[in-house]
Parts: C-alpha cells; structure tokens; sequence
C-alpha cells in the first residue's frame, strides 16, 4: 500500500495534472468524437455491422492523434491556466493529426486491407470527428477553469477594477483570474478612452475615468485599482484622482514592468496564461512621482560600446551598478568593474554571471586612488570607454571627512583620467552631481573641482593637438561630464529611509518643511548618461532635466499614506551642515545651452587652466596629508569661490 501511495503521490499532486492523463482524456475524447462522426456521417447501421473492425480503426487513428498532441505539445500547459496559445496548439495537432489519418485511409485502401478486419473512416467521418473532437476538447479545457476559478475563490476576494483596456489591461485581467488563490475579482474595467466607454471587455463593463470613479467603486464595493504597465505614465499625472484613491482607502496595485536592461536584452518579455510571470504589486511612491519619459538613441549607444572593452569605477554603488546592467546589453568585450565594496561587487559578479554569461567580466575590489594598481589595470584591458562613478556622495559624511573628499574624490578622478590619457581611452565619462552647482558643502565641491579638472585637461590635449596641426576630433581622450539630482532608491536617498521609519512606526525626519529636491529613476539617469556618451566631443558638461521639483514634506505625506499606516508622526530636525533648502535648477535657459536631445543641455560654466588646477590639486592634496579639516575647506574655497557654507562648521571661512 506504501509504493501505490508514493506512486500516486508522485503522478497526482495537487499543483497540476501529469502530462500523461491530459493525453489519455483527449484519447479518449478523440475515441468517442470518432464513434459519433461515423454515426452521423453513415447511420447507425454502419456502427453496429462494423463495430469492433471499426474500433480497430479508431484506435489506429487516436494513436496517430496523440502522436500529433506529443509534437504539438498540447500537454506542456496547465489545464486550469489554458489560453488562446493553448486553444489554438489543440487545433495545430487536430489538423495534422486529421489529415494523417486521411493519408493512413488512402495507404489501407491501397494495400485492399479487409473491411472485416479494419474499418477505416471517410473524409466525411474525419471532418466530423475534427469539428467535434476540437470542440469537446476546448470545452472540456473551459469547464476545468470555471470550476477551479469557484472552488478557489477566496470568500474574502477583494472587487477590483483595471485601469486600461488594451493590451495590458487584458494581460491583468488575465493574471488575476489566473492567480493560484483568488485574492481579487474583476468587477470591471476604468477607461479615459471615450469610444470605450460603456462597452464590455472580459464579460465586465468599461466605465468613465471621472470624478466619480471613487463613488463608483464604493458603491460596487471595489477595493482595489490595477493600473495597467501601459497607463502608468497617464495615471501618474492624475493627483487629484491618486489622492481621492488613497484617502478611500483603496488600494493602487500595478504590473511591474521589466527593467530597462530586461527590455533591451530580451528578458523581460510578456508570456501569456500559465507563463505569466508577473507579479502585482501595490503602488509605490517611486512610481507616482512627476516624471517625463526618456528615450535614447539605441543604436548610437550600441554602435561604440558593442565589442569593447569598457573599465566602470564605482560599479557596486546605486549608479555603478545601473551603468554596469545597461552597458552589458550592448555586448561589450569585456567590463573591467572596479570598487571598494567587497560584498556589492560579490553580487554583482554573481549577477553578471547569471544574466549576462556571455559577457566577459573581471571584478575587481581596490580603491581609485591605488595608483599602481590603477595603471595596472588600464595597462592590462586598455579600456576603450571610461564611466567614472566612484566617489564619496553623502553630503553629512563629507563635512565630517574633508580629507576623504579630497584624497577619494578629487585625487581618484585625476588617477583614472590621467591614466585613460596614457593608455589612449577614447571617452572619459565622469558622473557628478547638482551639488556641485555653486556648492555649499564639501562633496559639492569635491565633485566641482573634479569637474574643473576633467575639463581643463580635455582642453589641454586639444590645444596640444591644434598646435601639432592635428584637427581636434582625432584626440585620443575625449572627456565628457554628466550631473543630474537626486536618484529613487539610491543608497542612503530619502525614499528608503521614509520606508524603514514607517516600518518602525515612526517618527518620519523631514529636515525642514519647505525643503525640496528633484528625483530621477537611477535607470533614466543612466540612459541620460549613455546618450550624453555619444554626443560629447570632448570637454562638455552635460547637465540633464530633472522634470519637477517635489516637497520633500509631500512626499512623507503621501509615503504614509500608502502605507496604510496610521499615526505616523513627522518631525522636523533642521538642515544638516552642508545642505540646501532649495537645490539648483540645473537646466534653465540662462545656465545651459540646448542638444539635439530635450532632457539633456551644456552648462556653461567657468573653465580653468590646466597647469593652474593641475597645481592647485596638488596642493589641496598635500594639504590632506595635514587632516587639518579648516585648512582643506579654505583651500577648496580658494579653487572654487562660489563655494559657501551658510549652514555648516565652515561658515566661518565665507567672512
């Protein structure tokens, strides 16, 4: 009795049925389809003067019908999950399978088998049987899912509409009727699309998006809103509705869409029925963030990284690590990943590893400041392209550690860029920051003075070039600079930190009411940095559109809000040293001058001297070596005279 248990066990779970059984029910339909397509195309008569010859020919034919299911694998979904690819791979194998059996007809006839022996039926019969076995099947297939979809409804379903008709709403629709637990039940769908309204998708009605949807879903008891991967850019800019959601209590959930290197590298595919792999999710505040759309030029982009070999500093941080995911869709040579982090770059390498194994990586866990190590490398891989994000970021950190700033930050950069000159780097791409914008603290300034360099000595080989009689554009090293705000979920940004302390219940730290700041997804940012890679020619500082400014308080607000959270208290704290109430506008028209794309612009900015900056580095870097914090700040402020301090230690500097 133990091995008929184990057996049975192991052929019937309660996930899904063995391939085996749905081909032994389609069998059998096919077996009766054949026995009722005899007996209306000839009479019953002929059934029974012929029946058990006639058997013998419709077990022939099921036999050469389940070969035809094999092939066409019929079997490979789940029955309660069945889709349209699953309907239209029954009718692939019944067709194949019904004109087999016609051609095995023909070949009996020909060799005068005896009808005593086997009765084979008539192209009449084999149409029949096709009709009738197809639509037995397909029945069949329907019925499993009507009775799986009541027996696993959840009495505590939640009613939910879709915002969205097309595509993407149907695919929702889908994935919640195929959920394993009902959790929700379409009660219909929400349009903003006129000649929609009123009509019926799925067997549920299309109502207006308007004033009235919140009343709407009261009164149909509907709990939940899916907003369709296909809407998320109009839904997001709807605020009086998202409010009057959230103050209802409704839930907001979404399809997540595939990351951007997903979508270019094949792997984020949509798959239908019982491939779905989507997942619902409830909104975040990331998602509802006034933001524009970002699109570059792929094939650009593709057409210098593609086959090379490309050297990332910083490639286990926020920034890095995006930069790494979408240069490895272009199929680089080779990526040489540098960074401190040994625990990030141990992911990373397993990531690479698993996602892009074609890809040829080299990890490596060393600081930018190792000079030898450093020239090592680039001696080693010649790396054709140069994405500099390495860099100590937090503001309240580097106020405390001038000395870092300076020996990481400044000293780093001129490693790398004077060791991409010697080894012959095409294009050095540098990321910096908005707070380098007449900066008012140490890592603002840090990062100016790496900016300042990067620039003079991109103008320096270009003046060594025009004076050999070399036209500019054949410089070896071109050196280009990218700045952009804030990015959604980068390591230490407010967003994670709001999420951890609504997690605690509280207090939320907000460091001044009217403080706010301009946010970018990390994946658009580093789009906008690969485009900005092929565009610049050299000794460009790129500063890119970061859309509209948001109320650091607002987005506490609403962060509790869709938590769900009540109570959640928020405390003011006061500006830390260092840090704006405002941050700078990066691309006004009075600052920057236009490209040919319209989220990325040309600062105009003071450019230095080589050998006055060259020198004035030196210095400061000297001066490090003292740790005498107030002498580093005075000698920075000395290399950048816009750089003030009004909420900082080093206030006393400006006077």
């Amino acid at each position: 009795m133990t091995i008929i248990k184990h057996i049975t066990q192991a052929l019937f779970t309660k996930h899904a049925m063995p391939y085996w059984s749905i081909l032994l029910v389609d069998a059998l339909i096919v077996g009766i389809s054949a026995l009722l397509a005899v007996y209306f195309a000839y009479g019953g008569t002929v059934v029974l003067t012929n029946f058990w010859a006639l058997i013998r020919g419709i077990v022939l034919c099921i036999l050469v019908y389940a070969a035809w299911f094999r092939i066409v694998r019929t079997y490979h979904g789940v029955v309660r999950y069945s889709s349209t690819v699953d309907f239209f791979r029954l009718a692939k194998a019944m067709i194949g399978g019904t004109l087999c059996c016609m051609v095995l007809t023909w070949g009996v006839e020909l060799l005068q088998v005896p009808p005593t022996i086997i009765r084979v039926m008539g192209n009449k019969a084999y149409l029949l049987l096709f009709v009738i076995a197809l639509m037995l099947m397909w029945a069949s297939r329907i019925i499993v899912k009507l009775c799986y979809e009541i027996y696993s409804k959840d009495s505590k379903a939640r009613g939910a509409f879709i915002f969205g008709v097309r595509q993407g709403g149907v695919e929702l629709a889908r994935i919640i009727r195929n959920e394993e637990h009902h959790q929700l039940v379409l009660k219909g769908f929400v349009s903003d699309e006129n000649d929609m309204i009123g009509k019926e998708l799925m067997g549920q009605r299309i109502y207006p998006l308007d004033d009235h949807l919140v009343d709407l879903m009261k009164k149909h008891e509907v709990k939940v809103l899916l907003i369709s991967s296909l809407v998320v850019e109009r839904f997001r800019e709807m605020n009086a509705l998202i409010d009057q959601l959230i103050e209802a209590d409704i839930r907001i959930m979404l399809m997540p869409q595939p990351k951007w290197w997903e979508q270019q590298s094949g792997r984020g595919e949509i798959r239908e029925g019982s491939e779905a792999r989507h997942e619902l999710r409830e909104i975040e505040v990331e998602d509802l963030l006034p933001r524009k759309k970002i699109d570059i030029d792929m094939q650009a982009v593709s057409n210098i990284l593609v086959g090379q070999s490309i050297l990332i500093t910083g490639a286990a941080g926020s920034i890095g690590s995006e930069i790494v995911r979408q240069v490895a869709t272009f199929r680089p040579r080779l990526l040489v990943l540098i960074d401190q982090a040994e625990t990030p770059m141990h992911d990373l390498r397993v990531f690479l590893a698993r996602e892009f194994p074609e890809v040829e990586a080299h990890t490596v866990v060393a600081s930018i400041t190792s000079e030898a190590h450093m020239a090592h490398l680039f001696e080693t891989y010649r790396p054709a392209y140069v994405f500099h994000a390495a860099a100590y970021k937090h503001v309240p950190m580097m106020e405390d550690n001038p000395t870092q700033a300076v020996q990481n930050n400044i000293y780093g950069t001129r490693v790398i860029a004077d060791l991409a000159v010697k080894y012959g780097t095409r294009k050095f791409v540098m990321i910096s920051t908005d707070k380098a914008v007449n900066p008012t603290n140490v890592m603002g300034c840090s990062k100016r003075i790496c900016e300042i360099y990067c620039q003079a000595l991109d103008r320096k080989l270009r003046e060594e070039y025009e004076a050999a009689g070399r036209p500019e554009d054949s410089v070896p090293c071109q050196f280009v600079t990218t700045r952009f705000g804030n990015v959604l979920g980068s390591n230490g940004s407010v967003i994670p930190l709001f999420k951890e302390q609504i997690r605690k219940g509280g207090p939320i730290t907000v460091t001044h009411p009217d403080i706010i700041r301009f946010f970018m997804l990390i994946s658009e940012a580093c789009r906008l940095v690969l485009e900005a890679a092929v565009m610049g020619h050299g000794g460009e500082i790129f500063v890119f559109d970061m859309g509209e400014p948001v109320r650091i308080l607002d987005l506490a607000k609403r962060m509790i809000k869709l938590s769900g959270c009540k109570d959640i208290e928020i405390k003011f704290t006061g500006l830390r040293e260092g840090e704006k109430l405002y941050e700078e506008v990066l691309a006004s028209t009075e600052n920057t001058k236009p490209t040919v794309h319209p989220m990325i612009m040309v600062a105009n900015v003071r450019e230095y001297p080589y050998d006055e900056i060259k020198a004035h580095e030196e210095q400061l870097y000297a001066k490090s070596a003292t740790c005498d914090e107030m002498e580093i700040v005075a000698y920075m402020k000395q290399i950048v005279p816009e750089y003030k301090s009004p909420s900082s230690k080093y206030a006393v500097l400006d006077k």
